[in-house]
Protein backbone atom coordinates (compact mmCIF):
# COMPACT_ATOMS: atom_id res chain seq x y z
CA UNK A 1 0.00 0.00 0.00
CA UNK A 2 1.32 3.40 -0.96
CA UNK A 3 0.53 6.70 0.75
CA UNK A 4 0.82 10.31 -0.23
CA UNK A 5 2.91 12.83 1.71
CA UNK A 6 -0.04 13.64 4.01
CA UNK A 7 -0.55 9.95 4.86
CA UNK A 8 -3.68 9.36 2.77
CA UNK A 9 -3.93 6.28 0.58
CA UNK A 10 -2.59 6.70 -3.00
CA UNK A 11 -4.85 7.12 -5.98
CA UNK A 12 -3.70 3.83 -7.49
CA UNK A 13 -5.14 1.92 -4.50
CA UNK A 14 -8.66 3.25 -5.15
CA UNK A 15 -11.15 0.62 -6.31
CA UNK A 16 -11.32 0.44 -10.10
CA UNK A 17 -14.68 0.47 -11.83
CA UNK A 18 -15.04 -1.22 -15.23
CA UNK A 19 -15.55 1.24 -18.10
CA UNK A 20 -19.06 1.61 -19.38
CA UNK A 21 -19.75 0.05 -22.76
CA UNK A 22 -19.64 2.52 -25.63
CA UNK A 23 -22.95 2.98 -27.31
CA UNK A 24 -22.15 3.45 -30.97
CA UNK A 25 -24.72 5.53 -32.81
CA UNK A 26 -24.45 5.13 -36.59
CA UNK A 27 -24.20 8.32 -38.58
CA UNK A 28 -27.28 9.02 -40.66
CA UNK A 29 -26.44 9.75 -44.28
CA UNK A 30 -29.67 11.31 -45.43
CA UNK A 31 -28.04 12.51 -48.64
CA UNK A 32 -27.60 8.91 -49.75
CA UNK A 33 -31.30 8.19 -49.40
CA UNK A 34 -32.21 11.33 -51.31
CA UNK A 35 -29.77 10.58 -54.15
CA UNK A 36 -31.01 6.97 -54.35
CA UNK A 37 -34.63 8.13 -54.64
CA UNK A 38 -33.70 10.68 -57.31
CA UNK A 39 -31.71 8.08 -59.30
CA UNK A 40 -34.56 5.55 -59.15
CA UNK A 41 -37.02 8.24 -60.22
CA UNK A 42 -34.89 9.17 -63.25
CA UNK A 43 -34.48 5.51 -64.21
CA UNK A 44 -38.24 4.88 -64.00
CA UNK A 45 -38.90 7.99 -66.08
CA UNK A 46 -36.50 6.82 -68.80
CA UNK A 47 -38.08 3.35 -68.88
CA UNK A 48 -41.54 4.89 -69.05
CA UNK A 49 -40.50 7.20 -71.89
CA UNK A 50 -39.17 4.29 -73.94
CA UNK A 51 -42.31 2.33 -73.17
CA UNK A 52 -44.40 5.01 -74.88
CA UNK A 53 -42.55 4.65 -78.18
CA UNK A 54 -43.74 2.41 -81.00
CA UNK A 55 -40.84 0.01 -80.70
CA UNK A 56 -41.22 -3.57 -81.93
CA UNK A 57 -39.28 -5.26 -79.17
CA UNK A 58 -40.07 -8.70 -80.62
CA UNK A 59 -37.78 -7.96 -83.57
CA UNK A 60 -34.72 -7.95 -81.29
CA UNK A 61 -34.92 -11.62 -80.18
CA UNK A 62 -36.08 -12.65 -83.67
CA UNK A 63 -32.83 -11.44 -85.24
CA UNK A 64 -30.53 -11.77 -82.24
CA UNK A 65 -28.88 -14.98 -83.49
CA UNK A 66 -29.43 -14.38 -87.19
CA UNK A 67 -26.56 -15.74 -89.27
CA UNK A 68 -25.78 -12.26 -90.60
CA UNK A 69 -25.57 -10.86 -87.08
CA UNK A 70 -23.33 -13.73 -85.97
CA UNK A 71 -21.12 -13.14 -89.01
CA UNK A 72 -20.91 -9.49 -88.02
CA UNK A 73 -19.94 -10.42 -84.46
CA UNK A 74 -17.17 -12.69 -85.78
CA UNK A 75 -15.83 -10.02 -88.14
CA UNK A 76 -15.97 -7.39 -85.41
CA UNK A 77 -13.90 -9.56 -83.06
CA UNK A 78 -11.48 -10.48 -85.84
CA UNK A 79 -11.01 -6.84 -86.80
CA UNK A 80 -10.49 -5.91 -83.14
CA UNK A 81 -7.81 -8.56 -82.64
CA UNK A 82 -5.92 -7.79 -85.85
CA UNK A 83 -6.05 -4.03 -85.30
CA UNK A 84 -4.81 -4.38 -81.72
CA UNK A 85 -1.95 -6.64 -82.85
CA UNK A 86 -0.88 -3.96 -85.32
CA UNK A 87 -1.33 -1.29 -82.67
CA UNK A 88 0.60 -3.10 -79.93
CA UNK A 89 3.50 -4.16 -82.16
CA UNK A 90 3.71 -0.72 -83.73
CA UNK A 91 3.31 0.97 -80.35
CA UNK A 92 6.20 -0.94 -78.81
CA UNK A 93 8.44 -0.07 -81.75
CA UNK A 94 7.44 3.60 -81.65
CA UNK A 95 7.97 3.77 -77.88
CA UNK A 96 11.50 2.38 -78.21
CA UNK A 97 12.18 4.81 -81.06
CA UNK A 98 10.81 7.71 -79.02
CA UNK A 99 13.12 6.86 -76.11
CA UNK A 100 16.11 6.39 -78.40
CA UNK A 101 19.04 8.79 -78.15
CA UNK A 102 19.14 8.91 -81.94
CA UNK A 103 17.49 12.24 -82.87
CA UNK A 104 16.34 10.95 -86.28
CA UNK A 105 14.40 7.93 -85.01
CA UNK A 106 13.09 9.90 -82.04
CA UNK A 107 11.82 12.68 -84.31
CA UNK A 108 10.16 10.23 -86.71
CA UNK A 109 8.34 8.55 -83.82
CA UNK A 110 7.26 11.91 -82.43
CA UNK A 111 5.89 13.03 -85.83
CA UNK A 112 3.99 9.77 -86.29
CA UNK A 113 2.37 10.03 -82.87
CA UNK A 114 1.59 13.72 -83.40
CA UNK A 115 -0.12 13.09 -86.75
CA UNK A 116 -2.19 10.01 -85.92
CA UNK A 117 -3.28 11.26 -82.50
CA UNK A 118 -4.20 14.65 -83.92
CA UNK A 119 -6.55 13.46 -86.69
CA UNK A 120 -9.89 11.64 -86.22
CA UNK A 121 -10.09 7.92 -87.00
CA UNK A 122 -12.97 8.44 -89.43
CA UNK A 123 -10.91 10.94 -91.43
CA UNK A 124 -8.02 8.47 -91.59
CA UNK A 125 -10.35 5.70 -92.80
CA UNK A 126 -11.72 7.88 -95.60
CA UNK A 127 -8.20 8.97 -96.50
CA UNK A 128 -6.99 5.39 -96.98
CA UNK A 129 -10.20 4.42 -98.77
CA UNK A 130 -10.08 7.27 -101.29
CA UNK A 131 -6.37 7.26 -102.14
CA UNK A 132 -7.35 5.39 -105.29
CA UNK A 133 -8.65 8.70 -106.64
CA UNK A 134 -5.10 10.07 -106.87
CA UNK A 135 -3.12 6.83 -107.24
CA UNK A 136 -4.18 4.59 -110.11
CA UNK A 137 -1.50 2.01 -109.39
CA UNK A 138 0.48 0.90 -106.39
CA UNK A 139 4.01 0.14 -107.50
CA UNK A 140 6.48 -1.34 -105.03
CA UNK A 141 8.99 -2.25 -107.68
CA UNK A 142 9.68 -5.96 -108.09
CA UNK A 143 7.77 -6.75 -104.89
CA UNK A 144 4.21 -5.82 -105.84
CA UNK A 145 2.36 -3.90 -108.56
CA UNK A 146 -1.40 -3.69 -109.01
CA UNK A 147 -4.33 -1.35 -109.36
CA UNK A 148 -4.94 0.66 -106.19
CA UNK A 149 -8.62 -0.31 -106.12
CA UNK A 150 -7.68 -4.00 -106.12
CA UNK A 151 -5.01 -3.51 -103.46
CA UNK A 152 -6.89 -1.29 -101.00
CA UNK A 153 -9.76 -3.60 -100.05
CA UNK A 154 -12.27 -2.61 -97.33
CA UNK A 155 -10.55 -5.01 -94.89
CA UNK A 156 -7.11 -3.53 -95.54
CA UNK A 157 -8.56 -0.04 -95.26
CA UNK A 158 -10.08 -0.90 -91.88
CA UNK A 159 -6.85 -2.49 -90.60
CA UNK A 160 -4.69 0.45 -91.68
CA UNK A 161 -7.10 3.05 -90.37
CA UNK A 162 -7.62 1.40 -86.99
CA UNK A 163 -4.25 -0.30 -86.47
CA UNK A 164 -2.00 2.63 -87.37
CA UNK A 165 -4.08 5.01 -85.28
CA UNK A 166 -3.97 2.63 -82.32
CA UNK A 167 -0.18 2.35 -82.63
CA UNK A 168 0.14 6.05 -81.80
CA UNK A 169 -1.82 5.65 -78.56
CA UNK A 170 -0.09 2.39 -77.62
CA UNK A 171 3.27 4.10 -78.15
CA UNK A 172 2.51 6.59 -75.38
CA UNK A 173 1.17 3.85 -73.10
CA UNK A 174 4.28 1.71 -73.65
CA UNK A 175 6.57 4.70 -73.20
CA UNK A 176 4.94 5.51 -69.86
CA UNK A 177 5.38 1.90 -68.76
CA UNK A 178 9.05 1.81 -69.75
CA UNK A 179 9.74 5.09 -67.96
CA UNK A 180 8.05 3.73 -64.81
CA UNK A 181 10.85 1.17 -64.36
CA UNK A 182 13.73 2.43 -62.22
CA UNK A 183 16.80 3.33 -64.29
CA UNK A 184 19.03 1.65 -61.73
CA UNK A 185 17.86 -1.75 -62.85
CA UNK A 186 18.85 -0.98 -66.43
CA UNK A 187 22.25 0.22 -65.29
CA UNK A 188 22.72 -2.90 -63.18
CA UNK A 189 21.84 -5.21 -66.07
CA UNK A 190 24.28 -3.37 -68.34
CA UNK A 191 26.94 -3.73 -65.65
CA UNK A 192 26.35 -7.50 -65.71
CA UNK A 193 27.05 -7.53 -69.43
CA UNK A 194 23.48 -7.76 -70.74
CA UNK A 195 22.76 -6.15 -74.09
CA UNK A 196 20.17 -3.40 -74.47
CA UNK A 197 17.71 -5.74 -76.23
CA UNK A 198 18.07 -8.44 -73.57
CA UNK A 199 17.65 -5.84 -70.83
CA UNK A 200 14.39 -4.69 -72.36
CA UNK A 201 13.13 -8.24 -72.86
CA UNK A 202 14.07 -9.69 -69.46
CA UNK A 203 14.22 -6.77 -67.04
CA UNK A 204 12.32 -3.70 -68.20
CA UNK A 205 9.30 -4.99 -70.13
CA UNK A 206 8.14 -7.58 -67.51
CA UNK A 207 8.03 -4.84 -64.86
CA UNK A 208 6.52 -2.29 -67.22
CA UNK A 209 3.61 -4.64 -67.94
CA UNK A 210 2.02 -3.69 -64.62
CA UNK A 211 1.67 -0.14 -65.93
CA UNK A 212 0.95 -1.07 -69.55
CA UNK A 213 -1.75 -3.74 -69.08
CA UNK A 214 -4.59 -1.68 -67.49
CA UNK A 215 -4.74 1.06 -70.17
CA UNK A 216 -4.16 -1.56 -72.89
CA UNK A 217 -7.28 -3.38 -71.72
CA UNK A 218 -9.21 -0.15 -72.03
CA UNK A 219 -7.81 0.33 -75.53
CA UNK A 220 -9.00 -3.15 -76.56
CA UNK A 221 -12.53 -2.37 -75.36
CA UNK A 222 -12.43 1.01 -77.07
CA UNK A 223 -11.15 -0.62 -80.28
CA UNK A 224 -14.07 -3.06 -80.31
CA UNK A 225 -16.49 -0.13 -80.25
CA UNK A 226 -14.48 1.89 -82.77
CA UNK A 227 -14.80 -0.91 -85.33
CA UNK A 228 -18.34 0.34 -85.98
CA UNK A 229 -16.79 3.25 -87.91
CA UNK A 230 -15.52 0.95 -90.68
CA UNK A 231 -19.11 0.61 -91.92
CA UNK A 232 -18.43 3.95 -93.62
CA UNK A 233 -15.75 2.33 -95.82
CA UNK A 234 -18.00 -0.59 -96.83
CA UNK A 235 -16.50 -3.23 -94.55
CA UNK A 236 -19.32 -5.48 -93.30
CA UNK A 237 -19.19 -5.93 -89.53
CA UNK A 238 -21.81 -6.04 -86.76
CA UNK A 239 -23.09 -2.49 -87.14
CA UNK A 240 -23.20 -2.69 -90.96
CA UNK A 241 -25.14 -5.98 -90.89
CA UNK A 242 -27.56 -4.62 -88.28
CA UNK A 243 -28.05 -1.51 -90.40
CA UNK A 244 -28.79 -3.56 -93.53
CA UNK A 245 -31.24 -5.83 -91.69
CA UNK A 246 -33.00 -2.80 -90.22
CA UNK A 247 -33.48 -1.20 -93.61
CA UNK A 248 -34.80 -4.41 -95.19
CA UNK A 249 -37.07 -5.41 -92.29
CA UNK A 250 -38.46 -1.95 -91.56
CA UNK A 251 -37.14 -2.00 -88.00
CA UNK A 252 -33.97 0.14 -88.05
CA UNK A 253 -34.20 1.37 -84.47
CA UNK A 254 -34.77 -2.16 -83.16
CA UNK A 255 -31.65 -3.39 -84.99
CA UNK A 256 -29.63 -0.57 -83.43
CA UNK A 257 -30.78 -1.83 -80.02
CA UNK A 258 -29.74 -5.33 -81.08
CA UNK A 259 -26.28 -4.13 -82.11
CA UNK A 260 -25.92 -2.23 -78.84
CA UNK A 261 -26.82 -5.39 -76.91
CA UNK A 262 -24.13 -7.39 -78.72
CA UNK A 263 -21.54 -4.67 -78.12
CA UNK A 264 -22.43 -4.70 -74.41
CA UNK A 265 -22.01 -8.48 -74.27
CA UNK A 266 -18.63 -8.41 -75.97
CA UNK A 267 -17.28 -5.50 -73.94
CA UNK A 268 -18.46 -7.17 -70.72
CA UNK A 269 -16.58 -10.35 -71.59
CA UNK A 270 -13.46 -8.33 -72.41
CA UNK A 271 -13.78 -6.42 -69.13
CA UNK A 272 -13.77 -9.69 -67.17
CA UNK A 273 -10.72 -10.85 -69.11
CA UNK A 274 -8.98 -7.55 -68.45
CA UNK A 275 -9.62 -7.95 -64.71
CA UNK A 276 -7.93 -11.35 -64.57
CA UNK A 277 -4.98 -10.18 -66.68
CA UNK A 278 -4.45 -7.22 -64.34
CA UNK A 279 -4.72 -9.58 -61.37
CA UNK A 280 -2.05 -11.83 -62.89
CA UNK A 281 0.43 -8.99 -63.35
CA UNK A 282 -0.34 -7.65 -59.85
CA UNK A 283 1.50 -10.61 -58.33
CA UNK A 284 4.52 -9.46 -56.38
CA UNK A 285 3.44 -5.82 -56.29
CA UNK A 286 0.88 -6.22 -53.48
CA UNK A 287 0.67 -8.46 -50.43
CA UNK A 288 -2.81 -9.73 -51.23
CA UNK A 289 -4.28 -10.11 -54.68
CA UNK A 290 -7.65 -8.43 -55.25
CA UNK A 291 -10.61 -10.75 -54.87
CA UNK A 292 -12.14 -12.22 -58.00
CA UNK A 293 -15.80 -11.47 -58.81
CA UNK A 294 -16.74 -14.98 -57.67
CA UNK A 295 -14.92 -14.49 -54.37
CA UNK A 296 -16.68 -11.15 -53.83
CA UNK A 297 -20.10 -12.69 -54.48
CA UNK A 298 -19.31 -15.62 -52.19
CA UNK A 299 -18.15 -13.31 -49.40
CA UNK A 300 -21.28 -11.17 -49.70
CA UNK A 301 -23.54 -14.23 -49.66
CA UNK A 302 -21.86 -15.62 -46.56
CA UNK A 303 -22.12 -12.28 -44.77
CA UNK A 304 -25.90 -12.15 -45.20
CA UNK A 305 -27.61 -12.85 -41.90
CA UNK A 306 -24.51 -12.38 -39.77
CA UNK A 307 -24.75 -9.75 -37.03
CA UNK A 308 -22.56 -6.70 -37.49
CA UNK A 309 -19.33 -6.92 -35.58
CA UNK A 310 -18.51 -10.49 -36.55
CA UNK A 311 -20.25 -12.24 -33.65
CA UNK A 312 -21.71 -15.65 -34.41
Amino acid sequence: MTTDIDGTPGAQDAPRTPPKPIKAIPVRHYGRYVSAVVAIGILVSIIYAFGQGKINWHAVPDYFFDHRIMTGVYKTLLLTVLSMVIGIVGGIGLAVMRLSKNPVTSSIAWFYIWFFRGTPVLVQLFLWFNLGLVFQYINLGPIYKNYWSAFMTPLLTALLGLGLNEAAYMAEICRAGLLAVDEGQTEASHALGMSHAKTLRRIVIPQAMRVIVPPTGNEVINMLKTTSLVAAVQYPELFRYAQDIGQNSGAPVEMYFLAAAWYLIMTSVLSVGQYYVERYYARGSSRALPATPYQKIKANMLSIGRPKGGAA
